[in-house]
């Protein structure tokens, strides 16, 4: 793959990435994942990417350095949002240490999208608003939201056009997938009209909905985006499971910079790599003993108790984490069952203080991990596919009234 030149410059590792007026360098983003980046979980990210925490002889945090990468929320639906349900209004919380605040919204209805995005400027609730076309689960894409969304032109224009509208000084950027399935490619249309109506910056899974999570992310659509749409920025996403992966996906797609999802699961302190690479620091790498993953499993459960208001419902919240942080290490199955079902912090502590804490990081933890089903058939409304310009079919019932999936 030859890399991919703007103007005869190309992107280099040193070279920051702009959101609107927000600088993000190291340019390294959280993707964001339903259930997994809430605020606790983006406070462990955010503390490994700016040294505050750190395994062996990563050096402490430079005080006048801060605010590495960018932490995005959990998705929020527009629709719930407008009404301002209950939990909507928890998952939009953002710590007072983060900057800038990133919010990343779903919604089908421009007129809706315009609504939400209006609040989030009067009543100051973020500095950037990230727009989700990518999700590829049933039940958003049998509405036509998500992933399936990119394939009426149109709607994404009219959507687009509203958000970046009634954003003010905020940057709208947007998260997308290749298209539908191979026969159904929407990846280059819809960064077309994203600069055509204003969006700052765009995200590409190299995957497409059918795809999921299985088989191996296209980079090659990575480059071609970038070539496309010279204009703004392109980031890439998919199989960045190391930061080995992340210099790589760069230096052969020439993307601006990369969002990291299913590789930080279970590994917040990912983050802390990724930065140490980009400033070419390899010998930061952080190989944690399982002790050392302990504690932070303990302190990811702390922050989720404090956050919820509950511990018993902070470390139930907990436990799906558990297997992602224990991937690799020699913990048997009977162990791995009783740490799955603690419900208090004292019980996970004492769980945990039975493990051989003292083994190192295994060999092949950082491949893959989290969801990898592929080949998936799409749910779409009905004649969805065919015209890829008209609107109809969408309805009230397509604006999810929860967020966070």
């Amino acid at each position: 793959m030859t890399p991919v030149r703007d103007n005869g410059r190309m992107p280099t590792l040193s070279s920051p990435l702009s959101i609107g007026p927000h600088t993000v360098q190291p340019p390294v983003v959280l993707a964001p994942m339903a259930g997994i980046t809430n605020a606790p979980f983006r406070t462990l990210c955010r503390e490994f990417a700016e040294g505050e925490r750190g395994f062996g002889g990563r050096p402490p945090k430079d005080a006048a350095s801060g605010g590495k990468g960018l932490f995005v929320s959990e998705m929020i639906t527009t629709r719930a949002l407008v009404e301002r349900n209950e939990k909507t209004m928890q998952l939009i919380h953002f710590d007072a240490s983060e900057t800038p605040r990133s919010i990343q919204l779903y919604g089908v209805d421009p007129v809706t999208v315009g609504k939400a995005v209006r609040m989030i400027v009067d009543e100051n609730l973020a500095d950037h608003i990230d727009l989700n076309f990518g999700c590829p689960v049933p039940k958003v894409t049998r509405k036509g939201g998500g992933s399936a969304l990119p394939y009426k032109r149109n709607l994404l224009r009219a959507i687009l056009k509203e958000a970046v509208s009634n954003a003010g000084d905020l940057p709208v950027t947007m998260k997308m997938r290749k298209g539908i399935d191979d026969d159904h490619l929407t990846y280059l249309d819809a960064g077309r009209i994203a600069v055509e109506e204003g969006v700052t910056a765009i995200a590409l899974h190299g995957r497409t909905t059918a795809q999921h999570y299985g088989g191996t992310a296209d980079w090659d659509a990575i480059a071609r985006l970038k070539e496309h749409v010279p204009e703004i920025p392109v980031l890439g996403n998919g199989d960045i499971w190391s930061a080995e992966d992340a210099l790589r996906m760069v230096r052969e797609t020439g993307c601006d910079g990369v969002v990291v999802g299913r590789g930080c699961l279970g590994r917040p302190w990912l983050f802390g790599d990724l930065v140490a690479a980009f400033e070419e620091r390899p010998e930061n790498l952080a190989r944690p003993s399982l002790r050392e993953v302990a504690d932070v499993m303990l302190r990811h459960a702390r922050l989720l108790g404090e956050w919820i208001g509950d511990e018993s419902r902070g470390v139930i919240d907990f436990r799906k984490h558990v297997a992602w942080y224990l991937k690799g290490f020699s913990v048997g199955s009977e162990m791995r069952k009783r740490l799955a079902i603690t419900s208090s912090l004292d019980e996970l502590s004492a769980q945990m203080s039975e493990l051989d804490l003292d083994q190192p990081w295994p060999v092949g933890a950082d491949g893959p991990r989290g969801r990898t089903s592929g080949n998936n058939r799409v749910v779409l409304p009905d004649g969805w596919l065919k015209d890829p310009y008209d609107c109809a079919g969408v309805g009230e019932d397509a604006e999810l009234d929860t967020s966070g999936g």
